[in-house]
This record gives C-alpha cells, sequence and structure tokens, in this order.
C-alpha cells in the first residue's frame, strides 16, 4: 500500500463529510506495456494510487492507452498537453524540442554507470530547481515523477571489437542525441530505435548499435550482433511521468499527494525490476551465444578524450534561447560528483 494511505485514512477519519469522488483518469505511452517505463503504470502506480485514494474516501478509473493507441512514441506530451490524456510518459529522449534540459544525462555520457543514482540525481533536481521544470510548465504539463533511467549503455555489433580502431568505416546506429557520443571513434553513426535495431542488424544496413542490456536481451539483438561490449558510456534519463496541468491544479492537494506518491512506488518498483533484469539480461545472453567483454580503461578513456564536446554546443544553444543550458550541465554534473560519480570527462569544465 502506498505509505500516504495510512496517514490519509486518518484525516479521512477526521473529516466524514468529505465528498467522495472518482478519478476517471486516461493513462498514454506510445511504447507498449512489455517497457518497464509503461509496464510501472499497471503494476506499480495504478495500485498504488488506488490504495492510496481509496483511504481518503475516493476512487479512480484508468483506462491505459498504450502502445500508440491516443499517442506516439514522443508524442505523449503532446497529448497530455492538449488533455486527451491526464497523465502519461513525457519521453524528453524523443521530444527534444520541448524538453530540452531534460536530455543533459545524453550530452554527458560516460559519468556514471549506476542507474539508480542517476534516477535519483535528476529526480531531485527536478524537485528543487525551477529551471528543471519549467519546460513542463511552459507546455502545460506538470513533472509527477518516476523518472524513467535507462541502464548502462554498451556497445553491441557483429564484429569484435578490441580496439577503437576496429569502429572505423562501421555503421553504428545510436538513439537520439547517443549518436554524438560516436564522433571521434571513426564510426559512422546512424540514427536508429529500438523498433528496427534486430532487422536492420540482420539486412547489414548497420554493423552494430549502441543499446542497453535491458532491451537488447528481450528484442534478442545477441542474435545478430553477438559481440556485447561493456564502454561504461553511462545510465541515462529519458523521461518521466507527466500531467497535464489544468487537470493537476483543479486537484486538492491530498488527491495530488496520493499521485506522487504512488509515482514514488512506481519509481522504486522500475528501479528494482530493473535492476534485477540487467544482470538476468547479460547472463542470459552470455548463455545464447554472445560475448560480453569490458573495454579496458585505457580504451574506455580514448573514446571519451576523441569525442567532440557536443555538451558544451548544446548548452551554448540553450543558453541563447534563455533556457540555461550551461547552468543546467554544471548543476547536474556538479550533483553527480558531489554524490560519488567520477566523470571520465568533466564536460562543464572545458
Amino acid at each position: 500500500m502506498n505509505r500516504l494511505a495510512v496517514g490519509a485514512a486518518a484525516l479521512l477519519a477526521c473529516a466524514p463529510d468529505a465528498h467522495a469522488e472518482n478519478f476517471n483518469v486516461t493513462i498514454t505511452a506510445g511504447h507498449p506495456p512489455v517497457f518497464r517505463w509503461v509496464k510501472q503504470f499497471p503494476e506499480a502506480f495504478i495500485p498504488s494510487a488506488e490504495a492510496a485514494l481509496e483511504a481518503l474516501g475516493h476512487s479512480i478509473s484508468a483506462s491505459e492507452q498504450y502502445g500508440g493507441s491516443i499517442a506516439g512514441v514522443g508524442e505523449e506530451l503532446e497529448a497530455v498537453e492538449a488533455g486527451l490524456a491526464e497523465l502519461g510518459v513525457c519521453s524528453s529522449l524523443f521530444d527534444p524540442a520541448k524538453l530540452a534540459v531534460q536530455n543533459v544525462t545524453y550530452y554527458t555520457p560516460f559519468v556514471s554507470d549506476d542507474v539508480r543514482l542517476v534516477t535519483d540525481v535528476v529526480h531531485k533536481l527536478h524537485q528543487t530547481d525551477p529551471r528543471m521544470t519549467q519546460a513542463y510548465t511552459d507546455n502545460n504539463v506538470v513533472y509527477v515523477g518516476s523518472p524513467t533511467a535507462i541502464d548502462d549503455y554498451l556497445l553491441m555489433t557483429n564484429f569484435p571489437v578490441t580496439s577503437l580502431a576496429d569502429l572505423e568505416g562501421r555503421k553504428i546506429a545510436a538513439p537520439g542525441p547517443a549518436i554524438n557520443w560516436l564522433s571521434g571513434t571513426g564510426a559512422v553513426g546512424v540514427q536508429g530505435n529500438l523498433t528496427t535495431y534486430y532487422n536492420e542488424l540482420q539486412t547489414g544496413v548497420y554493423d552494430g548499435v549502441i543499446v542497453f542490456a535491458s532491451a537488447a536481451f528481450p528484442g534478442k539483438l545477441y542474435e545478430v550482433a553477438p559481440h556485447i561490449t561493456q564502454f561504461g558510456l553511462g545510465a541515462q534519463f529519458a523521461g518521466a511521468i507527466c500531467a497535464n496541468k489544468d487537470w493537476w491544479e483543479a486537484l486538492d492537494a491530498d488527491v495530488q499527494a496520493a499521485f506522487t506518491g504512488a509515482a514514488d512506488d512506481a519509481m522504486e518498483w522500475y528501479l528494482s525490476d530493473l535492476e534485477g533484469f540487467v544482470a538476468l539480461a547479460y547472463a542470459k545472453m552470455q548463455e545464447a551465444g554472445a560475448t560480453v567483454t569490458a573495454a579496458p580503461d585505457e580504451m574506455r578513456a580514448s573514446w571519451a578524450a576523441g569525442m567532440d564536446n557536443a555538451a558544451a554546443e548544446w548548452a551554448a544553444g540553450l543558453d541563447a534561447k534563455g533556457q540555461g543550458g550551461t547552468d543546467i550541465m554544471s548543476l547536474y554534473m556538479d550533483t553527480m560528483r558531489a554524490a560519488g560519480a567520477t566523470p571520465l570527462r568533466d564536460w562543464d569544465k572545458e
């Protein structure tokens, strides 16, 4: 049960005349519920919200609209903004124009492979710094919580990688701003996403992908790219649960607290489920014949040092728009270092 439920029950007992409401809530996500950031809704968020609202004397009817039924991947924010859904996954990775500062982690690779640390830091920044939530406000949505952090990105190829020279001229797919990570490696970066990786590797469209283990295993990418090299490119923030601002502000404070508490419960469910699955994914891919190699420190350092500083360019572009990109990047890097991360490259100090 949501930890707010007990306290809410006590409040309810003191307010027997409170008006009971049924909250009809539509939840949208572009990805299907096989993905963890969508699965968190039926597994944790909705049950937690139900318990907390019941303790307040209310109820909830959730209409779960996933897999593009209301909005495709990258269209969720617009659907929530327009009121087509009260809640949804606002995917900053796939909506970089509207949630620009939220992509700070994707412009600062090699900072930390600790998915829980990245989650905690990004969540804290959203809770404490108005510059992190301004983008939501500007688009008529509210940051509710449960940041979607992606486990450490790795390189999967159809050829062995023993040095960075092996990447010369190879076509490597990467999502969104992660394509910048390939600068300086000699590889040819190609924009790609999880829905097409398998077929395009199989047909030779590209020779490898930058991906994460929790998606690589269920996507069976090890069948077409069996050489897995762990470079510690880093865990990343890709989105969060958001709410329609008009709907949210019409809710009583205790109801809002029920939903933010449900988001906290969803975040813990997500992280616990993810951390266990990553270890399983590596084991199963190796059992299926994949080779997992940890890149030597020298190779990792060489990759990081050879990259263009896309973070500085990204930050300067946001500065020019009055969005404080440089400040946000420094804030993120400082907070990560203070929390124990040791970046291979201090992007904010160059």
